[in-house]
């Protein structure tokens, strides 16, 4: 049911980058669900339990897997809401699917034939970031692999190219090149503005262009934005440049609904 509702109406992917605590997360999912309701859209909570490919060894990673599922479903008792995390290694598949709605491939990893078939014997959504080295056209082979693993409920995401050093440029035709395959196209329009390895130890980026990064996106079709929210971005544990302020949800999801 979830994955035909995100192919009938906008959906949004939202949440922040990492679980910091469960008060953080309650805090996120209210407003995410508000937004929802508002909207009349699907909205699904996000937030990862492992950040497995933080830029310094030093930086915070998360509460792990099993705590993590333990936060999210008390996310999902009471609020309602769908979830989606990511996972990085081919055992963490099943056992989280038994939490997460959908479960997300990061883009690292997005040619790695056991983790996609893992995701895909779950049943549930997988969702493939494309890989910051690859065309649209190239995700076909990724999605391809989820498909003949028995699983169609299939979403492709945007999320920008290495561009030089520390920089990352968007090619908008990726997601007229993705949506071909049948399968919907989503817009990380947070991670799409991100600036990796670029603050000295850890990932910079500006956040200031996620609003616009969402409108180019619409203009080129995408059916579902991604954007990692914060209450205090410029204090979050992780990619805090890059993530949309929780009080401006409201007027950047505006013009995407409308």
């Amino acid at each position: 049911m979830l994955f035909e509702q995100m192919r009938q109406k906008p959906f949004f992917i939202l949440g922040p980058c990492v679980m910091e605590n469960q008060e953080l997360l309650y805090t996120v999912a209210e407003k995410v669900a508000e937004a929802g309701q508002k909207y009349n859209v699907p909205v699904i909570f996000k937030s990862s339990f492992d950040k497995a490919n933080r830029t310094s060894i030093h930086s915070y990673r998360g509460p792990g897997l099993e705590k993590g599922m333990e936060m999210m479903l008390k996310v999902k008792e009471r609020f309602n809401l769908p979830l989606i995390t990511d996972i990085h290694e081919s055992y963490q598949a099943a056992i989280a699917g038994e939490v997460f709605d959908i479960l997300q491939i990061p883009a690292f990893l997005c040619r790695q034939t056991d983790l996609l078939v893992a995701a895909a014997k779950t049943g549930k959504i997988v969702n493939i970031k494309k890989a910051q080295f690859l065309s649209g056209q190239d995700m076909f082979y990724p999605a391809q692999k989820v498909a003949e693993a028995g699983n169609s409920q299939v979403i492709l995401t945007e999320r920008g190219n290495t561009y030089g050093y520390n920089n990352l440029a968007v090619d908008f035709r990726n997601i007229y090149d993705m949506k071909a395959f049948g399968y919907p196209v989503c817009m990380d329009c947070t991670h799409s503005v991100q600036r990796p390895g670029g603050a000295g130890g850890k990932t910079g980026g500006d956040r200031t262009f996620v609003p616009m990064m969402a409108l180019a996106a619409k203009a080129f079709g995408a059916d579902g934005y991604f954007m990692e929210i914060h209450p205090d971005p410029d204090h979050a544990l992780s990619d805090g440049p890059n993530m949309v302020k929780l009080q401006d949800l409201d007027k950047v999801m505006a013009p995407l609904v409308s």
